[in-house]
């Protein structure tokens, strides 16, 4: 197999997509504005992000395998790697694909980089559960950072109404019974793990898929599945949308059940993509009428509050594996079992999605697209949210779909200082209920 550091000599700039290239350090200085990367040229740069390879004995250079995938294009790369192939497909379940695009189209790069974040935008605009959204993306990065290119069979990501396989060549580096639990990562490309991680889009912690579990597990769907083709070389990841039969307690139900009005919230009813005869018989246990939410939609907004599948992380985060809230807010909540331990939490932890409405939610847009925003951005954002209305530190951690640590520690409590907001209940910053409010009385002065 290729190391992707290997160093293709004959292979210059010439053989890169410069379109991509752009793209790519777009994204790189919105993430790392300040980095001092941002000022090289074209070569140095891709030196320093492992695109490009220098040979020390002879002073010869070139792409390096990992910069050729990422960068160049599908003519260029199946020089190289004579297997290399993508392919997203989608139908609506019969033998017919609604709609196809492969590496060989020509009509695109055919680079990994470009695949990424076209199928992105596919997902996000297709799937209108954030979370879910994000657990796919997740499986799709480790799905491209993990392949073996030089394997047969291309690197094929399949939807269909009830599921979405990911196929890859390949073998698992780590048992398959460990994938979801494990927490060390065995690397088949670390340059290509490192091109991608600059962006923020994967870490090195092998943490990845035991997050799409629990996500999963929140929505009551089937647990993902992986299986083994040890002839093929392939690794397939299945991730079923389709909800586990389960007995619910009329306790359970008393306590995740929240009647919602058509407040114009961005989330479509229930019934609207569980539409599986499976999906609808639980439906119809659960909600007693169609504006109800049921327990996995009201715990994907807890996901939120915990952190924990955020991939936003914000410069100065630390404690990210911690269930410690803020201790001048949110102590009252300091006793509950981590997101880790896939424990239930008190419902005290829940974010109000009635709260939660339209307008809000576009006016934090931005901060949830891009991962990294300057400080005076979000701080702008979290002011116009506090115009609206006052909002509670987990509102603000669901709103913007970063760590409650992070927002408190980096922007709510440098907006206090400065005045421009203040507390709901000064007197009592324990309060179970404490909010932030806009400060007017900053404006008039």
């Amino acid at each position: 197999m290729l190391q992707d550091n290997l160093i293709l000599e004959h292979y210059g700039l010439n053989e890169l997509n410069f379109d991509t290239i752009k793209s790519y350090r777009d994204r790189f200085a919105e993430v790392k504005q300040a980095h001092p990367w941002n000022a090289l040229e074209t070569k140095e740069f891709l030196y320093k992000v492992g695109a490009w390879g220098k040979v020390r004995d002879t002073h010869k250079e070139g792409v390096t395998l990992a910069g050729l995938l990422l960068f160049s294009e599908e003519r260029i790369i199946t020089e190289v790697l004579p297997q290399y192939f993508l392919e997203y497909r989608e139908s609506k379940g019969n033998e017919e694909w609604t709609e196809r695009f492969t590496s060989q189209d020509g009509t695109w790069s055919g680079n990994i980089f470009d695949f990424y974040f076209h199928i992105h935008k596919i997902v996000r605009n297709s799937e209108p559960q954030p979370s879910i959204a994000s657990s796919l993306t997740e499986v799709l990065i480790n799905m491209l950072i993990h392949a073996d290119y030089n394997g047969e069979g291309g690197v094929i990501l399949e939807k269909q109404p009830s599921h979405y396989v990911f196929s890859n060549p390949g073998l698992l580096l780590v048992p398959t019974d460990s994938v979801f639990s494990n927490t060390v990562s065995q690397l088949r490309n670390p340059n290509i793990v490192k091109l991608f991680s600059l962006l923020g889009l994967c870490e090195r912690s092998g943490s990845g898929l035991k997050k799409v579990k629990q996500n999963w597990s929140l929505h009551h769907y089937k647990t993902p599945a992986i299986d083994q083709d040890v002839s093929m070389h392939r690794t397939v990841v299945t991730l079923s949308l389709s909800t586990q039969e389960r007995q619910v307690s009329s306790s359970e139900k008393d306590t995740y059940h929240t009647s919602a009005t058509d407040s114009g919230n961005n989330f479509k009813d229930v019934e609207k993509y569980q539409n599986t005869p499976e999906n609808n018989a639980e439906i119809d246990s659960y909600n007693k009428n169609k504006y109800s939410y049921n327990k996995g939609l009201i715990e994907e907004f807890k996901s939120y509050n915990n952190g924990v599948n955020s991939f936003n992380k914000e410069d100065n985060y630390y404690n990210n594996e911690s269930n410690l809230y803020n201790n001048d807010v949110n102590s009252y909540i300091n006793n509950h079992n981590s997101y880790n331990n896939e424990q239930e939490e008190d419902s005290s932890n829940l974010v109000n999605v009635e709260n939660i409405d339209t307008k809000l939610w576009d006016i934090a847009a931005l901060a949830r697209e891009k991962k990294r925003l300057s400080p005076n951005q979000m701080e702008h954002i979290i002011l116009e949210l506090c115009k609206e209305k006052p909002l509670m530190l987990k509102e603000f951690a669901y709103l913007l779909e970063r760590t409650p640590d992070g927002v408190r520690n980096n922007y709510l409590t440098k907006l206090l200082r400065k005045g421009q907001l203040q507390l709901k209940y000064p007197n009592q910053p324990n309060h179970p209920k404490q909010a932030y409010l806009f400060n007017k009385k900053d404006i008039e002065k």
